[in-house]
């Protein structure tokens, strides 16, 4: 049985967010940004090298799976509605429907869950995807862990 999870970052700490993990058993991580870097000192422990790293100590897969992640053209029309909205990027509460309807378009048309899943190997167990938003609505994150959820019947859980 597989389980699946998401996680983003905004409002952890590094204990808080490693700990999740860990309490979670994930055993596979699954980076689903289009920069895997981070502004700000607050948040250097998921950039890239850093987090590789932490989750290699700590017994965790990593995979990064750039074709998961939010063309320009799409993040341009969900920062066009935040703007509209006048909400900032860290505040939003959920994505608009435009860009979940064109995520789902581009990005998730030809998904193949068995691909996907032999792609990760036999041993993961609890996948996680992530992005850095706070709230999972708020991130393309819900819609990816949605799909595969739907595929193999699986309940999603965010942390």
């Amino acid at each position: 049985m597989i389980n699946i999870f998401t996680c983003g970052v905004y409002g952890s700490s590094e204990k808080e967010f490693f700990n999740k993990l860990l309490e979670n058993k994930i055993d596979t991580f699954c980076d689903i940004r289009r920069r895997r870097a981070v502004r700000g000192s607050e948040y250097t422990f998921v950039n890239s090298e850093k987090l590789q790293m932490k989750l290699k100590k700590i017994g965790i897969s990593y995979f990064h799976f750039l074709e998961f992640s939010p063309s320009l053209e799409l993040m341009n029309i969900q920062k066009e509605m935040d703007i509209k909205s006048k909400i900032n990027r860290r505040k939003r509460e959920s994505l608009s429907e435009e860009f979940i309807k064109r995520f789902n378009e581009e990005k998730l048309k030809n998904f193949d869950s068995d691909k996907f899943i032999n792609t990760l190997g036999k041993n993961a167990k609890n996948i996680l995807f992530f992005c850095v938003e706070k709230n999972p609505e708020a991130c393309h994150r819900s819609i990816v862990a949605d799909k595969l959820s739907h595929s193999l019947k699986a309940v999603v859980v965010h942390l």
